[in-house]
């Protein structure tokens, strides 16, 4: 029998942009993901992180506002861009897996004990890759739905955070993750992807 009133969850569209009746589309789901860190510290497997992620935030990107001031107005254009730093929460393991990790690639960035730093950006970032899955395990490989890649990625803060008797939680390690660009692949579905680039004259914006 079929189920078609099943295709009226959703709300209705003009006739100029889809079908009016086309059904809910299935959402992106926040617990179905894995992060991977490419040269992060030294030793250990990346995957010893990936298993132990307990969240991850996705890129947040802001504009700088630029004023220019007119007649009787303003006008608002973007200057340059910034990428918000994202936090990274760890659980941190009884093998020390996770705090040798995490305290390796501090120390590619500063060395605390000979207090001597790291010549150059390149010897101490890292690429950081978050992917969105389908919910697919075991036999059923997972698709990766979306992937964010960030580039000349650094630990800009690490917070070990607090012990308690009061808890049964394990003890976590977070940490807030500065990099210098991101792109989401594959490209052509996001940011990243090939947008022709306009050249005009004019500071304000068109219309129809």
């Amino acid at each position: 029998m079929a189920i078609s009133t099943l295709s009226k969850f959703t709300v209705p569209l003009a006739t100029d942009q889809s079908a009016s009746s086309q059904g809910l589309l299935m959402p992106k789901l926040q617990y179905r993901f894995r992060v991977v860190l490419e040269n992060f510290g030294v030793s250990t497997p990346r995957s010893e992180l990936t298993k132990q992620v307990v969240s991850c935030a996705r890129p947040n990107l802001s504009f700088d506002p630029i004023t220019l001031d007119v007649y009787n107005s303003k006008v608002y254009m973007a200057g340059k861009h910034t990428w918000q730093p994202i936090e990274l929460v760890l659980r941190d393991d009884v093998n020390n897996a996770v705090s040798k990790l995490v305290g390796e690639q501090i120390q590619k960035q500063f060395d605390f004990f000979e207090q001597a730093s790291a010549a150059s950006g390149i010897d101490y970032k890292f690429v950081t890759r978050i992917e969105m899955l389908d919910g697919g395990n075991g036999a059923s490989t997972p698709n990766v739905l979306e992937t964010w890649e960030l580039y000349g990625t650094y630990v800009e803060s690490v917070n070990y955070n607090a012990l308690a008797y009061n808890t049964s939680d394990p003890v976590t390690i977070s940490l807030s993750l500065k990099y210098d660009n991101a792109v989401q692949t594959p490209q052509g579905t996001g940011v990243g992807s090939a947008i022709a680039r306009t050249i005009g004259t004019l500071s304000t914006g068109g219309g129809r």
